[in-house]
């Protein structure tokens, strides 16, 4: 699971980071999963290493511009290439009538079947190996988070000790594998959780933005191994935080805390705190940390490879590339 960070300044955008875009890729089934599609996302797709062929799902989180006026153009340019063969959208239901307008006039035509589902508290999306669950947050208009969810993997299965054994090779792995109890035609049980190591664990990832602090956050994030959470203003600035229905950095860090997550990335940062003037971003990140210690900025084009929590090295801080399109994984 790799988290690359498309867009992470908050209202506008400025010279150095984009609007909101978040993209998780899931390697192993070759899928890219979109969270907010602020403008300008495609062009930050082309100059990352994300392979737009892959984009399978998209993920909006409310109706304000900078999380949803780059989706039209992204969808209309991946039907012009002629590469999905299907996109979900998850999103508010004023997100259907928006796409309807959107392509009523500027007369576009997908040729490959959206559907849109409406995000609702609970479990939104679920198959063999994700589960997706939404969260309402607290802003200024509906707003949701999402909560992504791997589901635990087996262990490594131990094939050299079974052959060892004399268990012939066949549908008797799959059932070891599985943990399952067999009986060999020589009249041995075989139990299967002596072939198989630990448990994989599942890893969680909780995307809130934009709100305020809530107690729908913390529910979202509860034990999660990232969490992304927008830090649009300095503690200084809590009134214009509770005013606007967004987040300071100490709010962000405090849904973490209380989370007990693994990780906090910040991002949506206001334009306010850039070089030079009196509260910088490097000043909300000391006012997090002060909180929540491993807490991290986000910055476009940074890419987080989220740990298994059996791994034995601990996470990394990011550090910020040579040039912006240059992307760093951590694992």
């Amino acid at each position: 699971m790799q988290v690359t960070f498309l867009g992470t300044s908050s209202g506008v955008p400025t010279r150095s980071r984009n609007v909101s875009g978040v993209a998780l890729r899931l390697p192993q089934r070759a899928e890219v999963w979109l969270f907010d599609c602020g403008e300008g996302t495609q062009h930050q797709i082309l100059r990352s290493d994300i392979k737009i062929s892959q984009l399978r799902r998209i993920f909006i989180t409310h109706m304000h511009g900078d999380h949803i006026f780059g989706l039209m153009g992204l969808l209309a340019s991946c039907g012009l290439a002629g590469n999905p063969e299907k996109i979900d959208l998850y999103g508010p239901k004023a997100l259907s009538e928006y796409l309807q307008a959107c392509t009523r006039y500027s007369h576009t035509h997908f040729s490959y079947p959206i559907e849109v589902a409406y995000h609702k508290p609970g479990i939104i999306y679920e198959d063999d190996e994700y589960i997706v669950k939404s969260g309402r947050l607290e802003h200024r208009i509906p707003a949701s988070g999402y909560r992504v969810e791997e589901k635990d993997r087996p262990g490594r299965f131990d094939a050299e000790k079974a052959a060892a054994m004399g268990i012939p090779f066949g549908p008797l792995y799959g059932q070891l594998k599985r943990g399952e109890t067999i009986t060999l035609p020589d009249g041995r049980e075989i139990d299967g959780r002596e072939f198989t190591g630990p448990v994989q664990v599942g890893r969680k990832i909780a995307y809130c933005t934009d709100t305020v602090f809530c107690e729908g956050a913390v529910e979202l994030a509860q034990d999660a191994d990232l969490l992304i959470h927008e830090a649009t203003f300095a503690h200084k600035d809590a009134q214009m935080a509770y005013d606007r229905l967004h987040s300071t950095s100490t709010m962000a860090a405090q849904v973490a805390l209380a989370a007990g997550v693994k990780q906090l990335m910040l991002t949506h940062f206001s334009p306010r705190y850039a070089p030079g003037n009196d509260i910088v971003l490097e000043d909300l990140l000391t006012e997090a940390r002060a909180i929540f210690p491993n807490t991290d900025m986000a910055h476009d084009f940074l890419t987080y490879e989220v740990p298994r929590r059996d791994s034995d090295t601990p996470p990394q801080s990011p550090s910020v590339p040579e040039k912006p399109q240059k992307s760093i994984r951590r694992g």
